[in-house]
């Protein structure tokens, strides 16, 4: 019987469970460029370079590796643009007896999957996808009859079912989590590690090509485009950071400075969302690195923690809060996502950075998405779904699973609390704290309300006196309004008029 196996553009992994214990001479495996993949967000050009020079890269390792594949172009004239469309064309062409894919990574495609038994007349069998750690069953039995839904709890089982910096029954070193050790601002220094930058080849070329005649409309550039688009390159990556930057990733995870993208982050989770890189394998290569003294506990742990802790969570809070998800706005924010969000062209220099370096690297790493971009549209009280679909199409390793809950429910509390224990929102203290940001911008960080104060200042008590409905009962969020309760009512009042005129300049 010959079966046929397509393989999505984030299933680039020659271990994948579809194709196991299948036989090559008589499967089929089908890759499709689909029109409905890369238009459904204005996805950053040099974002779909990646993806769909990964997939073309990834065609000929299973070529490689002794697999038939049957590739549509998204130039092909006979391309129906949808894949359902290419998996009816490829059905006429290969009369296969079995349909054997492995689980989609977001609803919309489960969606997609689940119509082919409907619509074919063609068993199709949906197999688990095995890269993670935790199964959909696994997380919503943890999940299930919690009053609340917290990471550390979680992150606790996957350290204790993984073994990863383990002793016995107790973690590594005495504690769980080295986060406290983790939020050293940094000095810009000479030493500071360049990630490696991989320079087009003729495959990569004719992409970028592609999408600049096809896309030229989408943001962001494609002239730096580096990214790694096989697995023997992105490999090159992880071992570069585990060379160079992760000694000190722990130090510096928070931290920002003018000019410098990178830092000591691992630039991998395009490869790890795609397929490239397998995320366990890394946590194992982090973890022989602290056993033999090269790395020390809150680096490897804290690395660890944002891949079996974090990436896994969001994962199961996807699944587990379903598709009506990302319709949910807890807050009621409803104000449009600001221009300069499309163009970096703003007074703010924080933002211009953050803005600035997305629309040239496709990239920008958690700390400046989540308290750069994703604080001020909080505290301005921004439409979270439209900022869910601005991350959603401008990094390189946004795919709705992992995008979505960090955005709607960890940037922008949209779910109330179900992700996040409370707001991640700041005035620019905290900007000025962890970054040099502050120093180059024309906004004066230190006062609080006119037209030279840091906009982040007023606009954050703004946000804790308009939302005191839904926030005062937040046991985390005591703090901020007892600070609010000891102004005096000319200072609240001073700074909502600031707000409000920000506001008000932004629409």
């Amino acid at each position: 019987m010959s079966i046929l196996i397509p393989i999505l553009g984030d299933q680039l992994s020659l271990g994948l469970s579809s194709l196991s214990g299948q036989h090559r001479n008589d499967s089929v495996i089908l890759m499709v460029e689909a029109d409905e993949e890369t238009t459904y967000v204005p996805h950053h050009k040099a974002k779909l370079a990646y993806i769909l020079s990964a997939m073309r890269h990834h065609s000929d390792a299973l070529r490689k590796a002794g697999w038939r594949v049957d590739y549509v172009k998204l130039h092909d004239p006979e391309n129906s643009g949808s894949f359902t469309g290419e998996l009816a064309r490829a059905i006429e062409r290969h009369h296969p007896g079995l349909i054997r894919v492995t689980e989609a990574g977001e609803w919309r495609v489960k969606a997609m999957l689940d119509s082919w038994s409907d619509r074919f007349d063609v068993p199709v069998e949906i197999v688990p996808d095995t890269r993670f750690l935790a199964s959909h069953a696994e997380f919503e039995t943890w999940a299930e009859g919690r009053k609340q839904l917290r990471m550390e709890f979680f992150y606790r089982d996957m350290r204790r079912k993984s073994g990863l910096l383990m002793d016995g029954d107790k973690p590594v070193g005495g504690q769980w989590n080295f986060d406290s050790e983790n939020r050293k601002p940094a000095k810009n220094d000479l030493l500071i590690p360049k990630p490696l930058h991989f320079a087009p080849d003729d495959i990569t070329r004719e992409v970028i090509d592609m999408v600049e005649a096809r896309f030229g409309d989408h943001l962001g550039r494609t002239a730096v485009f580096g990214f790694a688009v096989t697995r023997e390159d992105a490999l090159k990556q992880q071992a570069y950071f585990l060379d160079h930057a992760l000694p000190l990733f722990g130090d510096y995870q928070d931290a920002m400075l003018t000019g410098e993208p990178f830092l000591w982050h691992s630039i991998l989770s395009p490869y790890i969302n795609s397929g490239l890189l397998d995320p366990l394998e890394l946590c194992r290569e982090v973890e022989a690195r602290y056993d033999v003294g090269k790395v020390p506990l809150n680096a490897a742990e804290g690395f660890i923690r944002q891949i079996i802790g974090w990436r896994e969570y969001v994962r199961g809070i996807y699944w587990f809060a379903g598709p009506d998800y990302v319709d949910r706005n807890e807050l009621g924010a409803t104000r449009d996502l600001p221009s300069f969000y499309w163009t970096g062209k703003t007074d703010m220099h924080c933002m211009r950075e953050a803005i600035g370096q997305t629309l040239e690297y496709a990239y920008a790493h958690h700390i400046q998405r989540l308290m750069i971009t994703g604080n001020f549209a909080l505290i301005a009280g921004i439409d979270p779904k439209q900022v869910h679909e601005w991350y959603l199409a401008v990094y390189a390793d946004a795919y709705e699973w992992v995008e979505l809950p960090n955005t709607l429910g960890m940037s922008q509390f949209g779910d109330g609390g179900m992700l996040a224990s409370k707001p991640y929102a700041s005035s620019g203290a905290y900007i000025n704290r962890m970054s040099n940001y502050c120093s180059s911008c024309r906004f004066d960080v230190k006062q609080r309300t006119g037209p030279d104060a840091c906009p982040f200042n007023a606009l954050y008590w703004d946000f804790i006196a308009r939302n005191e409905g839904k926030l005062r009962g937040n046991p985390r969020m005591a703090m901020p309004y007892k600070n609010w309760e000891r102004m005096s009512d000319s200072d609240k009042s001073a700074l909502r008029t600031s707000a409000g005129q920000f506001l008000e300049r932004l629409g």
